[in-house]
């Protein structure tokens, strides 16, 4: 089976076609294994204004229209036997999402699913866990750290065990804290507060301090990843699976937080995409690192980065590897 799985975010749409393959067995059926075909990532930033309007803006749905059409001409040649699309924390708080629903199905042939946060969460798991070598004897916190939305999932060997999802990402805190360039000490110490005020949600759901290790997905962790691997240019197979010691990546986030808009923009890894709002989600990361840091006592020293992450799971339950 070939299948397409397209995740669209608030800040980014990518495309991901796979074959799949049954290999091992789950605890009440086969295992869907999936080899990347095809994997394409397009910055359309639909979430352009909607935590202050509540509307997806015209042009921003033009963006996200355009890049799905070029999606559906490479689904057409790569001939894929199922096709799912997944709308997540921009779409589902916009009032005008009938018509992102409509334009999607006119021009892909297929309905987006708009997901709501604990489903993301659990796609975002789903992705992640595909690629670990072993969940036994763990407790694995998952942190997908989008544009709109931040997803907490806590899980093991027998699935997700609590997950919440939060109002905030690197476009939506770009908008609402950090406006200036660079950032201003009380832009920044703003955001910090409003990151520690959504993690006092979190806890009150998802067991944070037992958690044994943390895995970031999404292409904020990685790009901090990136520039904590003095990398020259954006390599995925450096950086998937990277575990990176906390205080590397505290460092690495606080230096993106602090640079401009030029300086970011001149970093080799740097998709153009992200020079606005990597800000942003540095922070929300490096604030999360550190509280881990403290809740687990110190237990936790590193953090994993993963390039597989909710769009693996959206091809998993393409293939019926997800209820």
């Amino acid at each position: 089976m070939r299948v397409a799985a397209i995740d669209c975010g608030t800040n980014s749409i990518r495309l991901l076609i796979a074959d799949v393959a049954t290999g091992g067995h789950g605890r009440e059926r086969e295992t869907p294994i999936l080899t990347d075909v095809l994997r394409e990532m397009r910055v359309v930033r639909l979430g352009q204004g909607v935590d202050a309007t509540g509307m997806l803006a015209d042009e921003a749905l033009e963006r996200t229209f355009a890049a799905t059409e070029d999606y559906a001409a490479l689904i057409r040649d790569h001939s894929v036997d199922h096709i799912r699309f997944v709308a997540t924390s921009a779409t589902r708080d916009a009032g005008n999402r009938d018509v992102f629903v409509a334009g999607i199905k006119d021009r892909l042939g297929v309905e987006p699913v708009v997901v709501c946060g604990a489903e993301e969460a659990g796609l975002s798991f789903a992705g992640a866990a595909s690629v670990l070598p072993t969940l036994k004897d763990e407790l694995v916190l998952v942190v997908d750290l989008g544009g709109g939305s931040t997803e907490f999932v806590v899980g093991n060997a027998d699935g997700v065990q609590a997950a919440i999802s939060t109002d905030m990402g690197c476009v939506r805190f770009t908008e609402r804290y950090l406006l200036s360039d660079p950032p201003t000490a009380t832009e920044i110490a703003a955001a910090e507060a409003a990151v520690e005020a959504k993690l006092v949600d979190v806890l009150a759901v998802v067991p944070l301090a037992a958690v044994t290790r943390v895995v970031g997905v999404a292409g904020t962790v990685t790009t901090i990843t990136a520039q904590a691997l003095a990398l020259a240019s954006y390599d995925s197979e450096a950086i998937h699976a990277a575990v990176v010691p906390l205080q590397d990546m505290d460092k690495a986030a606080g230096e993106l937080l602090g640079m401009s808009r030029a300086e970011r923009a001149s970093l080799g890894f740097m998709h153009p995409g992200r020079v606005d709002v990597i800000g942003a989600g540095s922070l929300i990361w490096r604030t999360v690192l550190r509280r881990l840091a403290v809740l687990t006592q110190g237990r936790l020293e590193s953090a994993t980065a993963s390039e597989h992450d909710i769009l693996d799971g959206i091809a998993l339950g393409a293939a019926g590897g997800l209820d």
